[in-house]
């Protein structure tokens, strides 16, 4: 895999996420496990800012996985639903924030939206035409 986790999470510059909802804040604590410790991300959003930070405070979302998961998840690889579904993760908190998380890790290099999907076809439709 070629993003990690951890580089993932250290790149997150806090600026601006116009793809978060204005009025979603909260905070998310990810717990990283592997090589026999586990490493805390401290997640604070708000304003469609994202602050990150190694602390291993309360958060009102915990989410627990093993390193290699999170791996998945930064690299595009795994979809967060799909992970919560295998049990690869496991949830405690706010669930809703839990589909912030979703926004805030990257989708599959390849995805397309659903609604350029649509224009595509209809573009197409009116060229046999």
């Amino acid at each position: 895999m070629d993003t990690t986790a951890a580089r993932f999470l250290q790149d997150l510059d806090g600026s601006r996420r116009p793809d978060l909802a204005e009025t979603t804040a909260g905070t998310l604590r990810l717990d990283m496990r592997g090589e026999g410790c586990t490493d805390h991300w401290y997640l604070t959003v708000a304003d469609q800012h994202v602050q990150v930070t190694r602390s291993a405070d309360d958060a009102d979302l915990l989410v627990r996985a093993d390193r290699a998961v999170f791996d998945q998840l930064a690299s595009g690889q795994l979809h967060l639903a799909e992970a919560l579904l295998r049990n690869e993760l496991t949830v405690r908190g706010d669930m809703a924030l839990l589909m912030l998380l979703r926004r805030i890790f990257p989708g599959p290099a390849d995805a397309r939206h659903p609604r350029a999907l649509g224009r595509a076809a209809l573009a197409g439709q009116d060229q046999a035409r």
